[in-house]
């Protein structure tokens, strides 16, 4: 059985989150106070709900403890988000995850327990930014303030080489953590694996690493 969660608020995040969970295989339990929206939603989720979140007993009522995570995605509210996420914890949610507005918000939620805060407006713009910029990454993922994951066309010089050979850990400091071939992801590549021309590789390394990398610097 896939893991279950509770979505509250289906505006784009939580709309279009409840949907890729479900996707996944997990069961989706979507709450909104719009009778439009649960209607919108419900085809794609398990379960959809028409309910105000300030309503006592919601989060009783969702079982949330038996869930295996609470998604609060109300962060233009901020009085109901702040509610919902401690009423949630209260109730023992194993896992909360909320959507805030701003950096106070976010510390407020973190106060209450919140066990992972996202700004999915604000990742989004750094990720499309770091895309522009580096034009030779496919997509880039940041990890921390200093590493992230890129997709990379395969340099021309790497075509018909191996990891073995180009040694690319301890001579360009990065790791080659997969590739993509023929629109097929390859993890845990094979040292001896050669590379081939169209061939998409996925990189973790230093932002400066990367950046120098996209340059054809290093």
């Amino acid at each position: 059985m896939g893991k279950q969660y509770a979505v509250l608020g289906m505006g784009s995040f939580g709309f279009s989150l409840a949907i890729e969970l479900e996707k996944l295989g997990c069961e989706v339990i979507a709450v909104d106070a719009s009778e439009d929206r649960v209607q919108e939603i419900a085809p794609f989720v398990s379960q959809a709900m028409c309910a105000e979140m300030k309503e006592d007993g919601l989060m009783k009522s969702l079982g949330v403890r038996n869930l295996d995570g609470v998604i609060v995605a109300l962060a233009e509210n901020l009085e109901i988000s702040v509610l919902a996420t401690m009423q949630a914890k209260e109730m023992g949610a194993p896992f909360v995850l909320a959507k805030a507005k701003n950096d106070m918000h976010a510390n407020i939620l973190k106060k209450l327990g919140a066990d992972m805060v996202v700004f999915p407006e604000r990742e989004m713009g750094v990720r499309i930014a770091n895309v522009l910029a580096t034009r030779n990454f496919a997509d880039w993922i940041e990890l921390s303030p200093d590493y992230s994951m890129v997709e990379v066309q395969i340099p021309e010089k790497w075509i018909g080489e191996t990891l073995r050979g180009l040694n690319v850990r301890e001579t360009l400091g990065v790791n080659v953590v997969g590739m993509i071939r023929g629109g097929k992801v390859m993890v845990n590549i094979l040292p001896d694996e050669v590379f081939k021309n169209g061939d998409v590789l996925i990189i973790i390394g230093e932002n400066e690493t990367l950046n120098k990398f996209s340059e054809g610097t290093v």
